[in-house]
C-alpha cells in the first residue's frame, strides 16, 4: 500500500512540476509578446509625433539641391587651410579654428571665448583675455537662417540659401553683404575684421582697411595663389585673390561640415533600431511633456536643426570674466543684453537665438556663456528656471577660475523670461534620464566626434606660419 501512495505521490509531483513549467514558458512568451507590442506601439507613438512636426531626417540630402551643385571638395579644403592659418589674422595669434575648433564640433573649447593673444593652445588649458560669449559650432550652420547668439547675421526671407531680400549685418556692412549667394559666404567677410577675435587693436583703419591687408598678406604667399587658381579658374591670369573667393573658400569648408545623420535621422527614415528605448521614450518627452520643441523646433525655417532661430529669455546666469578685452553691459559691467544690444529695444534684453541641439554632446559648456559644463545640468536648468538660476553658483558649476564670480544680477533677467518656462516642467527622475539620453546620443552624429573632426587638422598650412595646439577634450 504504501508504495502504491509513493508511486502516485511521485506521478503528482512530477504532473505539477511539468504544468509550473508549462505556466512558466506561457508566461515568459507572454511578456516577450507584451514587449514587443509595447516597443511597436511605442515606435508609432513616436513615428506619429515626427510626422506631425514635419521631421524626415532627411535634412543632409538636401544641401546639394538648396545649393544647386554637389560640394566642392577642392574649395572646401582651400577653405579648410585657410580655417587654421593665422595669416588672415591680424594679430598673428588667432584663427577660426582657435574658437571653432575640431576637438568640440567645430565650437568652443570654452565657458566664454578667448580670441586674440591667447596662449596658442586650443582646449581646456587656452588661456588670455575673455570675448563677451561662448563661440557656437559651426558644423549644419548651412541650414541656419540667423547666426550668433544675437542673431546680428541674418537672412531676411528666413532662408540662408536665399539672398532676395538680402542679408543684414550689423553697421557697417548692413546689407551690404546681400549679392553673396548664401549667408555663410556673406559672414565670412566679418570675423577677420573683428577686433578681439582677430585683427587685435594695433592695426589702424576700417573693415575694408582690414580685408585689404588679410588679401595682401593672400596675395603674398604664392602657395595660395596657386591654389587660389586651381579653384577659380575662370579668374583672369594674374588677378589677386579676391575677398568673395575668401569668402566662399571658407563657407564651402563650413558647407562640407554637415553632419546631421544622428540616431533620430536615421529613425525617421524608417530604421527603427537606431533610437534605443530609453531615447524613443526622450523623444516622446522632448517633443511633448517636457516641451523642449517649442522653442528647439524642426519644423519650417528650423530645417530641422532643432531650434525655431528666434531669440528667447530663459534665464540664464550672468557669467562675466575677470579678464575681458569686451565691454560688458550694465552699471556693473557684469551684463549681457543680448539681442538689445542689436536692436538697441529695451524689449529685447536678455534675450538669445535658441541654440541648435544637433551633436550637442560634443559641446565642454552650455547656453550662451557657457554658464553650465554638464548637459544635465543645462537641461535640468529649462526644468525650472527661477530655482535653477537663483541656486547657481559658478564656483560648483565647474567653470575656469577667472569666471567663477561674482555674477551678474538676476533678478532682472527672471523678471522677463519667455512664458514658455514661466511655470515648472515636472519630469520623474527616469523622464529625466530619458530626455537627456536623447538629446546625448539621438542627436549626435558620429561624423562629428573629436575623433573624427582631429583628422581635419593640418599638419602644416601654406603661408608657412606655425599651427595652432590642439589638446584633447
Amino acid at each position: 500500500m504504501q508504495a502504491i501512495v509513493k508511486h502516485i505521490s511521485l506521478a503528482l509531483a512530477a504532473t505539477l512540476v511539468a504544468a509550473l513549467a508549462g505556466l512558466l514558458v506561457t508566461s515568459t512568451g507572454f511578456a516577450q509578446g507584451t514587449a514587443r507590442l509595447d516597443e511597436a506601439s511605442l515606435d508609432r507613438r513616436l513615428a506619429a509625433v515626427l510626422h506631425e512636426h514635419g521631421f524626415s531626417g532627411r535634412v543632409e540630402e538636401t544641401l546639394a539641391k538648396r545649393l544647386g551643385r554637389p560640394v566642392d571638395r577642392r574649395l572646401a579644403d582651400l577653405g579648410r587651410l585657410l580655417w587654421f592659418d593665422t595669416i588672415t589674422g591680424l594679430n598673428n595669434d588667432n584663427t577660426c579654428a582657435g574658437c571653432h575648433s575640431p576637438t568640440n564640433g567645430f565650437g568652443d573649447t570654452q565657458s566664454i571665448a578667448i580670441g586674440i593673444d591667447n596662449n596658442g593652445v586650443v582646449g581646456p588649458h587656452r588661456a588670455g583675455p575673455r570675448n563677451m560669449r561662448r563661440t557656437p559650432m559651426a558644423a549644419n550652420t548651412a541650414f541656419y537662417p540667423r547666426l550668433m547668439w544675437n542673431s546680428r547675421f541674418a537672412s531676411l526671407s528666413g532662408d540662408p540659401f536665399d539672398n532676395h531680400a538680402g542679408f543684414v549685418f550689423p553697421a557697417p556692412e548692413g546689407l551690404s553683404l546681400s549679392y553673396e549667394p548664401h549667408l555663410l559666404v556673406a559672414q565670412a567677410f566679418i570675423p577677420p575684421t573683428e577686433r578681439t577675435e582677430a585683427a587685435g587693436f594695433h592695426f589702424p583703419g576700417d573693415n575694408a582697411a582690414i580685408r585689404a591687408e588679410a588679401l595682401r598678406r593672400l596675395n603674398g604667399v604664392p602657395a595660395y595663389r596657386k591654389l587660389f587658381r586651381q579653384s577659380f579658374p575662370d579668374a583672369k591670369p594674374g588677378a589677386p585673390i579676391t575677398f568673395d573667393q575668401f569668402g566662399r573658400a571658407i563657407a564651402e569648408f563650413e558647407f562640407s561640415l554637415t553632419f546631421a545623420n544622428a540616431p533620430i535621422d536615421r529613425y525617421a527614415r524608417g530604421d527603427k533600431n537606431a533610437l534605443t528605448e530609453d531615447e524613443k521614450r526622450g523623444a516622446l518627452l522632448f517633443f511633448g511633456k517636457a516641451r523642449c520643441v517649442q522653442c528647439h523646433a524642426v519644423a519650417g525655417q528650423s530645417n530641422e536643426m532643432f531650434s525655431d532661430f528666434q531669440e528667447h529669455v530663459i534665464g540664464v546666469p550672468q557669467v562675466a570674466p575677470r579678464v575681458t578685452n569686451n565691454t560688458f553691459d550694465g552699471p556693473g559691467l557684469n551684463e549681457d543684453f543680448g539681442q538689445e544690444q542689436v536692436t538697441g529695444d529695451a524689449k529685447d534684453r536678455y534675450k538669445f537665438r535658441t541654440s541648435p541641439l544637433r551633436n550637442i554632446a560634443v559641446q565642454p559648456t552650455f547656453m550662451h556663456n557657457g554658464a553650465f559644463t554638464s548637459l544635465d545640468d543645462a537641461v535640468r536648468h529649462h526644468l525650472d528656471v527661477f530655482a535653477s538660476a537663483r541656486g547657481y553658483r559658478p564656483d560648483q558649476a565647474g567653470l575656469a577660475a577667472d569666471l567663477a564670480g561674482p555674477t551678474g544680477p538676476i533678478e532682472p533677467v527672471l523678471a522677463r523670461v519667455d512664458p514658455i518656462l514661466a511655470r515648472p516642467i515636472d519630469l520623474t527622475a527616469e523622464e529625466f534620464r530619458q530626455l537627456v539620453a536623447f538629446v546625448r546620443h539621438g542627436l549626435l552624429d558620429p561624423r562629428a566626434t573629436p575623433e573624427q573632426l582631429r583628422k581635419l587638422i593640418p599638419p602644416a598650412v601654406p603661408s608657412s606660419r606655425p599651427t595652432l595646439s590642439f589638446e584633447p577634450p
